[in-house]
């Protein structure tokens, strides 16, 4: 899988949440205690008499970094008992200790927000947002924090799971160094099961397009639709552009019908025309018609337009502003809109809706707002291709206009479109190439 290439100041983000970390606390790594090996552990009065076999452990799970303990499942006899966390006055390897002779085991029925680390998390798919890698736990680590316990971390060596199929004296050794502490790690469900995502608005919100594209792409299906409901639609959009052709295909013709053509419109026009051409006809045919018509018809005819041509690689996410329009207002457009990242400059027309002139971002915020555009046009003029233009045509205007953006123009020199440098490179460089495509974006 492709490394994502992370800017210095984000990775020492990173390392500085690591820091804040509990696992990171000497006192909370001497104080682990493994859920695995507390499965089929006594649960004894102080006396020291048997009560029963542990055959669960159960977390409050609010979106909160460390899940509290909030009781055990206990089985006595053929019951299911539960005994609450207040109850317990030691949580060790291989063994809990009541607090007291006299307690009321009461028939275990699951709350809501409670969640069965033995049953509904080892061995589930998860998410570390600080390696951004999918796994499953192997293992999971409880510490006492304040005045009770929490989970703290997992565990996903391999060395784990082999303990774990060994004896069960194997099962009470942690190796700190190993885990991944709790609140870096964004836990999914699998189908049926009660393991919800969380905290994704906290903790996913800190990757890059690219880093959640590469999570989509491991994670199985139903974790798929509940990372992409976890994310806002542009964030969401921007993910699936950083997707391999092959996985993106996948993920819309599993999810909603509806809802992948709502992620196909937010998509960047070029974007969703290439997502859309790898479709089956019966389905591109589908999300075409569930999506609202002006975006339909805009799309549809970018995939009439040849892709090894200019109209097949440029977007028609532009700008375009007559010249008696003024500074202040393409401003404030750049502004409104949704995909202003991805608009390198204003379009400038006459009357008739010709090209003037393409006006650079960094001329508008160094101009007078009362400025009217035809006054920033001049020389270098804009380089313009046809759309029936071949692709090596249009890497010729790209080296004549040293790298910066191609405007494309109908035959009455109206724009329908521009080709940006990543438009380029994704047309060029040859498929499964994501990575050298990032590491483009980071340079243009």
């Amino acid at each position: 899988m492709p490394q994502n290439l992370h800017a210095p100041n984000v990775l020492a983000h990173r390392r500085q949440q690591r820091t804040k970390r509990l696992l990171a606390l000497e006192a909370v790594a001497d104080s682990l205690v493994s859920v695995a090996g507390l499965a089929g552990a006594p649960v004894v009065h102080e006396s020291g008499m048997e009560v029963g076999r542990l055959v669960d452990v159960v977390v409050r799970w609010e979106g909160e970094s460390y899940p509290p303990l909030t009781g055990i499942v206990v089985r006595v006899g053929r019951r299911l008992a539960w005994v609450k966390a207040d109850k317990i006055a030691e949580l060790a390897q291989r063994r809990v200790v009541l607090r007291s002779a006299k307690f009321d085991l009461r028939d275990f029925m699951r709350r809501d927000n409670e969640v069965k680390l033995v049953d509904d998390v080892i061995d589930h798919q998860m998410v570390d947002v600080d390696g951004v890698r999918v796994f499953r736990a192997a293992d999971l680590f409880l510490a006492r924090v304040g005045g009770g316990h929490r989970l703290v971390g997992a565990d996903v060596g391999f060395s784990t799971l082999l303990r774990r199929l060994g004896p069960a004296r194997w099962r009470t050794t942690p190796q700190p160094d190993r885990l991944i502490d709790w609140a870096a790690i964004q836990p999914f469900s699998d189908p049926g099961e009660p393991v919800r995502l969380s905290r994704a608005n906290n903790e996913l919100k800190r990757l890059r397009p690219g880093e959640l594209a590469d999570l989509l792409e491991e994670l199985g299906r139903s974790q798929r639709q509940e990372l992409l409901d976890a994310l806002d639609a542009e964030t969401a959009a921007d993910a699936l552009e950083e997707m391999e052709s092959e996985e993106l295909v996948s993920l819309l013709r599993e999810v909603d019908p509806g809802k992948a053509a709502s992620l196909v419109a937010t998509m960047e026009p070029d974007e969703a025309a290439e997502a859309l051409r790898d479709l089956d006809d019966e389905t591109r045919d589908e999300l075409l018609d569930a999506m609202p018509q002006e975006v339909a018809e805009s799309l549809s005819d970018l995939l009439d337009y040849d892709e090894e041509t200019a109209g097949g690689v440029m977007t028609t996410a532009m700008l375009v502003l007559e010249r008696g329009s003024t500074v202040a207002e393409a401003r404030r457009q750049l502004r409104d809109r949704p995909e202003s990242s991805d608009v390198d400059g204003v379009i400038v027309v006459d009357a008739d809706g010709a090209l003037v002139d393409d006006v650079r971002i960094v001329e508008l915020f160094t101009a007078e707002p009362d400025q009217q555009l035809h006054e920033l046009t001049g020389a270098p003029w804009p380089v313009t291709v046809a759309a029936d233009v071949p692709i090596e045509e249009v890497l010729e205007a790209f080296v004549e206009n040293r790298g910066s953006s191609v405007v494309v123009v109908d035959d009455q020199q109206r724009p329908i479109g521009r080709i940006l440098a990543d438009d380029l490179i994704d047309a060029l460089l040859p498929e499964g190439a994501r990575g050298l495509r990032a590491f483009a974006g980071l340079l243009s």
